[in-house]
């Protein structure tokens, strides 16, 4: 089972994903993951990424895309990728790599979100030392932290710089929102495929997280 998620920063689509993830047992391949962790370690391709990120702009293709492809290649149980593509040519090179290695995408998953309301979401999102997928917001009631600490394992939080820069934001939103050449007009390519055999599901991410989850439950059959 493969499957392809897009959403906004801010719509949720680490938590949905994480239910699509765990409903097949998939490996959860996230190209932000993949970035912090050469960060982390402090390797060339990590410096050189950080400093695109840091500004709210792509990692360049030419660093992203083979390093994206080798990690769906090393996959043994199937994927759900996340984060990539973000743009349409990404959009086009993944398919051109899917058909050429003969790997079935099984869904597609789009997650809709106004952008202020995005905007807003991502500010007030804290990640939690164990797992940043764990749903914490000090701006949602429902998926409020306790005090400084996880609601869902009581770990650390923090916040990401750049999830307070507000001139960042605007950045990624404006590559994320763009139908002609960013991730939108991605998401559009494998919206609009001709004779596709995946499943596309739309998500409406001004829904409670409950709400939606049943919904996606109901579509992943």
């Amino acid at each position: 089972m493969n499957i392809l998620i897009f959403g906004p920063n801010g719509s949720g689509k680490g938590t949905q994903g994480t239910l699509a993830k765990d409903k097949y047992g998939l490996d959860h391949i996230e190209s932000g993951a993949i970035f912090r962790k050469h960060i982390g370690g402090g390797t060339e391709l990590g410096m050189k990424a950080k400093e695109y990120i840091n500004k709210g702009e792509l990692v360049p293709d030419d660093i992203t895309i083979p390093m994206v492809l080798d990690v769906l290649g090393e996959s043994k149980n199937g994927w759900l990728l996340d984060g990539f593509p973000r743009s349409l040519v990404q959009a086009e090179k993944l398919w051109e790599a899917l058909e050429k290695d003969g790997v079935a995408l099984d869904y597609v998953i789009e997650i809709k979100l106004p952008r202020q309301i995005a905007k807003d979401r991502i500010m007030g999102r804290r990640l939690c030392e164990n797992n940043p997928n764990h749903p914490n917001n000090i701006g949602i009631a429902v998926i409020a932290p306790d005090g400084d600490k996880c609601r869902v394992c009581g770990g650390a939080l923090s916040s990401r710089d750049d999830d307070q820069d507000e001139e960042a934001i605007n950045k990624r939103h404006d590559i994320y929102y763009d139908e002609t050449t960013g991730t939108m007009a991605g998401c559009l390519f494998y919206k609009n495929m001709p004779g596709a055999k995946y499943k596309y599901i739309e998500l409406d991410g001004e829904q409670g997280i409950n709400e939606i989850k049943e919904y996606l439950m109901g579509q992943l059959v």
